[in-house]
């Protein structure tokens, strides 16, 4: 029941504290005046520090009368005094320390320090919106011939993605896999079925067009990769598709 304050206090044994044993309940006594209370010099301390003494219990009336204890009726509501009066003289001899603490430092003081990691990535040093940043970038899509973004960041991944699909080393060594080939399709003719009302909003809704197209395209072959791939690992190889039968 006086774990919270015994905490402030430092009390060790906090958690084991049980204020109806007696040998606690004396041991709790002894390090309050001790440590925290300090009513009795030293030398006047042996009565108090006789915990096994069978005149303990008059010894402790005593005291709770010399500390000027206001609650007379049972021992473990005058413990919890001497515990309140115990954390009023720990304030007043540390005012200056506590004084400005409030609720939100001490939430800040008690919020969880985040491990302070040193990543050997470069990348995790870089400042993303520096000017030296930009500018690199900037050069790096001039040399790759695409349209610059008003976002830099978006420019960058534009530039990652044709480093990625046009520049790796597979590519490299055989360009024609990527480079398409055929009769360019002339997209600016095509008929778009409905009129926006302006030349360019309808190239626009025509490149859109194939562009969606294409994500199609490319969404139904891989479906068709994953189909046969299944087929490979599900396929029985008794299949007899001359006779059609499965198995014998």
């Amino acid at each position: 029941m006086f774990k919270r304050k015994l905490k402030a206090l430092d009390y060790i044994d906090r958690d084991k504290i049980n204020a109806n044993d007696p040998q606690h309940f004396r041991k709790l006594v002894v390090w309050l005046e001790d440590q925290k209370i300090r009513h009795y010099k030293i030398e006047d301390r042996k009565d108090i520090r006789d915990i096994n003494s069978t005149s303990w219990p008059e010894t402790f009336k005593r005291y709770c009368e010399d500390v000027a204890c206001p609650i007379t009726t049972q021992p473990v509501d005058q413990l919890e005094w001497l515990i309140g009066f115990a954390i009023k003289l720990e304030f007043e001899d540390n005012y200056k320390k506590y004084q400005p603490i409030t609720g939100k430092s001490l939430k800040d003081m008690n919020k969880p320090v985040a491990p302070n990691i040193k990543s050997s990535n470069p990348l995790d040093n870089l400042d993303f919106h520096s000017a030296e940043f930009k500018n690199g970038i900037e050069e790096l899509r001039k040399l790759l011939c695409i349209p610059r973004h008003s976002d830099h960041l978006v420019t960058l991944q534009a530039c990652s993605k044709i480093v990625c699909m046009r520049l790796n080393a597979e590519t490299l060594l055989n360009p024609k896999s990527i480079v398409l080939k055929g009769k360019e399709f002339p997209i600016l003719e095509a008929e778009l079925g409905f009129n926006m009302g302006d030349p360019v909003l309808n190239n626009a809704a025509k490149i859109l067009r194939l562009l969606y197209i294409q994500d199609l395209r490319d969404l139904q072959t891989r479906i068709n990769e994953t189909i046969v791939s299944v087929q490979n690992i599900t396929a029985n190889p008794r299949t007899d598709t001359k006779l059609g039968k499965v198995g014998r």
